[in-house]
């Protein structure tokens, strides 16, 4: 008799072999992600303090937030913080002048609180 199909035991070891695959996979695509993170960070700090310098050399002042640089069009919107995922938890730096009154942001930091896979925190960078 000639039975056609896999046993019990073939489909046991298929499954232990796939098991095996994704449990090495998953740190090495884990990793990858936190870095394409940490990547796109440092390219959003990067923009964001370029555009404030931009705004400080064309009107001789640091904009009082991150939304007039979209309204002057310097950016086309407020870009998310990649760590925390969302636009408004941007840390801002404001630069104070002679008399101790805010005038306006002059850096910008990522609102999270956590640690990029240097050991540093996001929020230092």
């Amino acid at each position: 008799m000639n039975q056609r199909g896999f046993t019990f035991v073939e489909i046991m070891i298929v499954l232990v072999v796939i098991g095996i695959l994704v449990t090495l996979a998953t740190p090495s695509f884990t990793t990858s992600v936190q870095r394409a993170r940490e990547a796109a960070l440092r390219e959003n700090l990067f923009i964001l303090r370029d555009v404030i310098d931009q705004h400080y050399a064309d009107h001789g002042t640091y904009p009082p937030a991150l939304e007039v640089l979209v309204e002057k069009r310097y950016l086309r919107k407020v870009p998310k913080d990649p760590i925390t995922g969302l636009e408004n938890t941007w840390l801002l730096v404001a630069d104070t002048d002679e008399h101790g009154v805010e005038a306006g942001i002059f850096d910008v930091k990522s609102g999270s609180d956590q640690a990029a896979m240097d050991g540093t925190l996001y929020n230092t960078w």
